[in-house]
């Protein structure tokens, strides 16, 4: 019983760990990844589709993006798509490619993109802590309904909170390891 409650935070936590490295992973450092624009959706023929799915995106160097598409009239509603995106740079169509210049970044912006990470960690942080309060009212629960005994509520409870600070500590150390690859200049 209490296992299940164990494995089921463990999983759920990890799940939080996992969405954070996604969302670092649109976030610019000091080398541009195809990353920053995953979250563009391209109107396709009436149907919202990520970037990707509509061309090639290819890391050229560390400050060029260039887009292909797979068919050539989707050119302009690319352009228009990653205008529209606002992520710091204006898109340079040539007739059959589109290229992302990105300027190299100065250290206020690489302090605001710092300060976008430690809200995303924040917020995963949260997710996790609720996590907890779930699993802690599920071992309640479980006392209430005479299924387990006090004491192996008060224990389960302490396994959560261990299970919880191990998975803080992660976010803390995915946060630190982001920070420091932001700030390398």
């Amino acid at each position: 019983m209490l296992n299940e409650i164990y494995d089921h935070t463990k999983e759920q936590m990890s799940k939080s760990i996992d969405a954070l490295k996604r969302d670092f992973s649109t976030l610019r450092t000091g080398k541009v990844t195809t990353h920053i624009v995953d979250h563009i959706k391209v109107d396709y023929y009436g149907t919202p589709t990520a970037l990707n799915q509509v061309g090639n995106v290819i890391a050229m160097d560390a400050t060029t993006i260039s887009i292909t598409p797979w068919e050539k009239n989707m050119l302009s509603t690319i352009e228009k798509a990653i205008q529209k995106a606002d992520i710091g740079v204006n898109p340079n169509n040539d007739g059959d490619f589109i290229k992302l210049f990105f300027p190299a970044m100065t250290m206020d912006q690489r302090k605001s993109i710092v300060k976008q990470a430690k809200a995303m960690s924040e917020k995963a942080k949260i997710a996790i802590r609720n996590i907890r309060k779930d699993s802690n009212s599920d071992i309640k629960d479980y006392e209430k309904e005479k299924d387990i005994s006090e004491d192996e509520s008060r224990r389960g409870q302490a396994e959560i909170q261990k299970i919880t600070d191990t998975h803080v500590a992660q976010i803390d150390s995915v946060l630190a390891s982001k920070e420091a690859d932001i700030l390398k200049v």
